[in-house]
């Protein structure tokens, strides 16, 4: 998996080994913590960190507790919750708390490495910064910017801004882009797509000198 960089924070020291010796011959790099110091609160300045392996069990702290925290100063790294913690209402609580997957003890090793394979795949699709002329996206915080200033979207605007920057210069149907960003919504019109652009537009391009979005009549939306 040649640099991904695993960190895991276990404060059962033979199990926090093993998980090391596992992952460096799968290829991984790894760092490992038996607690949540303030060594680990400056890791995520120091390394970029791709996947966290996280005990729930920690010395006078619910690994969920430190998770939650580093969500919300904005970095978007994938977690895989190890515990012990293996009730259903424990189980419900990880994935509310930011769990990608969530993995009981004991564990099978074979199993647990899938599982950090499937998760580190995901997670690598997604783009780190991506740049459009003078638009840029941050995956790290899910944030667009306009030179230096931030673009105040919705959560539809996002999912919408993302779609046409990963796809520069292709033209887009108004039933992909349904199909795309809307998903799994019920409100599936095709003049739901010509409402939510033109609101899109007048955020990013509010006196219409950019074109950044261009109608082609009949066919659908270019971004350019």
């Amino acid at each position: 998996m040649g640099d991904k960089l695993i960190l895991i924070v276990e404060d059962e020291e033979d199990i926090l080994e093993l998980l090391e010796y596992t992952l460096q011959k799968e290829g991984y790099e790894t760092v490992g913590f038996l607690s949540a110091n303030d060594r680990l609160k400056k890791i995520f300045d120091e390394e970029k960190i791709d996947l966290i392996i996280m005990d729930r069990n920690l010395p006078g702290l619910d690994g969920t507790t430190f998770i939650n925290d580093i969500k919300e100063q904005g970095y978007n790294i994938p977690v895989i919750y190890l515990t012990a913690k293996d009730r259903d209402e424990d189980i419900l609580e990880g994935f509310e708390s930011h769990a990608d997957d969530y993995i009981t003890k004991p564990f099978n090793i074979k199993e647990l490495l899938a599982r950090i394979n499937a998760v580190i795949k995901r997670s690598t699709k997604e783009v780190d910064i991506l740049r459009v002329r003078d638009i840029t996206y941050k995956a790290l915080n899910k944030k667009f910017y306009i030179d230096e200033d931030a673009i105040d979207l919705t959560h539809l605007e996002h999912d919408l801004l993302l779609e046409f920057m990963k796809n520069k210069d292709i033209l887009m149907t108004r039933e992909h882009l349904l199909e795309a960003v809307w998903e799994d919504s019920y409100d599936k019109k095709l003049k739901t797509v010509n409402v939510a652009i033109k609101r899109l537009k007048a955020k990013i391009d509010p006196d219409n000198k950019k074109e950044y979005i261009k109608s082609v009549r009949g066919e659908g939306y270019l971004f350019c």
